[in-house]
């Protein structure tokens, strides 16, 4: 067990945890982050998405080693009930989640992209979220949500 200095959604924090614990259980566990999801464990469904140095990655597979001293964001890094950022309310209005499971995925994978990609095409948009799954089926909605927020 060692010491780590996080900067969690522009706050330090400081976690006592092993070093290969995934940052999953860290966000979820010690912090009570509740956007990243366990989905499959084995950073192949997305549900766990965050953002190390504004790129993103899966907290799943992520040991808490790889993030000391880097800035760390989830999905409660990128705005609030009261206030959602561009891309969180363009989920809402677009009714862009069914049961809700994949959406942390999706929007963090999504913040990411629209980062570098201002004006991006539906294919594009679709590349990006490829890695992604949705057992819902709303896919449509989604890519409607990412177009509309890199629109605002």
């Amino acid at each position: 067990m060692a010491s780590y200095n996080l900067r969690v959604n522009g706050e330090a924090r400081i976690v006592d945890a092993d070093p290969d614990t995934p940052m999953l259980y860290v966000l979820r566990d010690n912090l009570a982050l509740k956007g990243p999801k366990f989905g499959c464990g084995l950073a192949q469904c997305g549900a766990c998405v965050i953002h190390v140095n504004g790129e993103p990655a899966r907290a799943c597979v992520l040991p808490i080693e790889a993030v000391q001293d880097r800035a760390v964001t989830t999905l409660e890094g990128l705005g609030t009930s009261a206030k959602p950022s561009k891309l969180q309310q363009a989920f809402i209005d677009e009714q862009a989640a069914q049961c809700g499971y994949c959406a942390n995925g999706m929007i963090m994978t999504s913040a990411a992209f629209l980062a570098k990609t201002k004006n991006p095409s539906e294919s594009e948009i679709r590349a990006a979220l490829a890695d992604n799954l949705c057992r819902c089926g709303t896919h449509q909605r989604i890519v409607a949500a990412v177009k509309r927020a890199a629109a605002a």
